[in-house]
């Protein structure tokens, strides 16, 4: 396991794992620039962030998207809601319910069920929808299957000790492997499934810096 921030407690070679404080580090959604036009990948939302006189120091794709980009669910950026809440019903992960909404407010981060999403909804500056939850209260997506041969490189957030935890695995795991790895190593009790295959990360302190696929939101610390 590599990590970015303070350490945690457990070495597995499968993860990378990114813990950030958005009380003491600046952490943001992107997605497009002043025209609209989508970053897609972090050259580009880099060059952006650049002109503003910062540096991206992190940065992971956060949340599904259609082939424009656009988010398939809500999407919040400094307090401006850019995309609605999605409850609707349809095939894929992100309808797998339970999904969920990845938050963070000045009361802290969090990782709510999608349905609960419009009880915290004041005072959110950001907030991205993806799904499905991985774990929620503790408790591990019912429909996952600890079996399961669906491996894939795989992206989620989940929350601990005021923090989120940016989780990509470095090897194909399946659902329940990652969510496990959220609650038991890294001790959380709400995590939210980002995305597979696309996953990609950007840490400037890992000199790394993924180009594998275009992607839609961004979660980024800036500097």
């Amino acid at each position: 396991m590599m990590v970015f921030g303070p350490a945690v407690l457990a070495s597995d070679a499968r993860f990378t794992v990114i813990p950030v404080d958005p009380t003491t580090e600046d952490l943001q959604l992107f997605w497009g620039d002043e025209q609209g036009m989508p970053f897609r990948d972090f050259d580009a939302l880099s060059a952006w962030v650049q002109g503003q006189g910062k540096s991206l120091v992190f940065g992971m794709n956060a949340g599904m998207y259609h082939a424009n980009a656009a988010p398939v669910g809500l999407l919040v950026m400094a307090g401006k809601q850019v995309a609605p809440l999605n409850l609707s019903n349809g095939f894929g992960n992100f309808f797998l319910k339970p999904n969920g909404v990845f938050l963070w407010s000045p009361s802290g981060p969090q990782v709510v069920d999608a349905t609960e999403y419009a009880k915290r909804a004041k005072d959110v500056r950001f907030a991205t929808q993806s799904g499905p939850l991985l774990l929620k209260s503790g408790v591990i997506h019912p429909a996952f299957n600890a079996n399961s041969s669906s491996r894939l490189i795989r992206n989620g957030v989940g929350v601990s000790g005021g923090k989120a935890i940016f989780v990509i695995s470095e090897q194909p795991v399946n659902f329940h492997e990652f969510a496990t790895y959220f609650r038991d190593v890294l001790k959380c009790k709400d995590a939210l499934y980002l995305d597979g295959t696309v996953s990609i990360l950007h840490s400037e302190k890992l000199k790394r810096s993924d180009h594998k696929y275009m992607v839609g939101p961004i979660a980024g610390v800036i500097r």
